[in-house]
């Protein structure tokens, strides 16, 4: 029955994902370069007498002879331009040899410009993706299967379903509730197939992820925290789209970025009792929920600095900012972004310290045959 269940699982996540990558998401229509040609082309040699370089600076044009690699150009060569705008973060210089990304504006065959976008990194990422997916199945063979199910999914339904329900002006956070609820029970149900061990989990689950939700929007104006923290969030508003709710935007953020923590943590927790309800058919259900309850305890305690650990991460060059420049703790804790960064913290470490108990006790109860 077990098989029968996962397998049920696999096939109806497997449908979604087809249903997802035929999806239109509503914004085919709107790129930015709908007249221009998209190809990779290969550096041949590079003219950088048009930079200028201030020291960490460097703005003007790079002039690049280039060599195209693949489309309806392959084997043409063509000057390329490289613009640099003063910025570390964005501006790339090319050096011959280097494979980069392109878009070609022509008319009737007739080249008008090549921009070089940046380096080209498409190849690299489906090797790391490939190689990731086939680490997951060669050493946990059909667990790692569902894993790459679940990866994949996950991946089409924040772009196929969330991004554009985002854009589309839909409320973040019912967006962002509805979106994490629906693969949360994909995943749970590739973990366990469909049996009481996914309500088990999934219900806990869902209780950490609606408890930080609630958090996450009154902290949020709590502490007077705008969505515009978020990276690109302005050029989003100046891009057509100022009507957007920044900050339900970053509210829901919180509980997506919380809901891989959880799931975790409800899985551990689901598959401990299972496994001793497994080896003591005969364990009582209190029993069965005091040995949850030492589980959830002993997880708690760890994975209440994993959320920390993330984000901080992120965090790091910041922190180092405050740092080198002697600002004091006082201002660095009531600093916007410090205070954001700790709402995506605390709200989420509440989410998982309620998520334990609540899977552990439910766990305890479903799981064992007696009463």
């Amino acid at each position: 029955m077990r098989k029968d269940t996962s397998a049920a699982a696999v096939i109806a996540s497997v449908v979604c994902i087809v249903v997802l990558l035929l999806l239109p998401t509503g914004f085919e229509g709107a790129l930015q370069f709908r007249d221009a040609v998209k190809c990779k082309v290969k550096v041949i040699s590079v003219d950088n007498s048009r930079i200028r370089d201030t020291g960490l600076i460097r703005y003007g044009q790079q002039v690049c002879t280039v060599e195209f690699i693949n489309g309806e150009f392959r084997g043409r060569t063509a000057e390329g331009w490289n613009m640099l705008n003063g910025s570390l973060e964005e501006d790339k210089l090319f050096v011959p040899g280097d494979t980069a990304q392109a878009v070609v504006h022509h008319d009737n065959g007739e080249l008008i410009s090549v921009n070089l976008i940046d380096h080209y990194r498409l190849s690299g990422e489906l090797i790391l993706a490939v190689a990731f997916a086939l680490f997951l199945i060669f050493f946990a063979r059909g667990v790692g299967a569902r894993a790459v199910v679940s990866f994949i999914l996950t991946v089409l339904a924040i772009w196929k379903l969330l991004v554009p329900l985002y854009l589309k002006g839909i409320d973040p956070v019912l967006a962002g509730l509805a979106i994490t609820a629906f693969l949360t029970l994909a995943i749970l149900a590739l973990v366990y197939g469909f049996d009481k061990r996914l309500l088990s989990s999934f219900s806990g689950a869902m209780l950490g992820i609606l408890l930080t939700a609630a958090l996450s929007i009154f902290c949020t104006k709590g502490f007077k925290i705008h969505g515009a923290i978020m990276a690109y969030s302005e050029s989003l508003l100046y891009a057509g789209f100022e009507s957007l709710n920044l900050t339900r935007i970053f509210m829901s953020s919180i509980c997506i970025g919380a809901s891989g923590a959880v799931m975790d943590l409800s899985v551990d927790i689901t598959s401990a009792v299972s496994e001793v309800v497994r080896n003591r058919p005969d364990i009582s259900r209190r029993d069965a929920i005091k040995s949850g309850m030492t589980v959830a305890r002993a997880a708690m305690g760890t994975m209440t600095t994993t959320l920390l650990l993330a984000y901080s991460g992120s965090s790091i060059a910041l922190l180092m900012t405050f740092m080198a420049q002697g600002t004091p703790v006082y201002n660095i804790l009531n600093y916007k972004r410090i205070a954001a960064e700790i709402i995506d913290t605390i709200g989420g470490s509440f989410g998982l310290a309620a998520t334990a108990p609540f899977t552990a006790l439910l766990a305890g109860l479903l799981l064992p045959h007696r009463k």
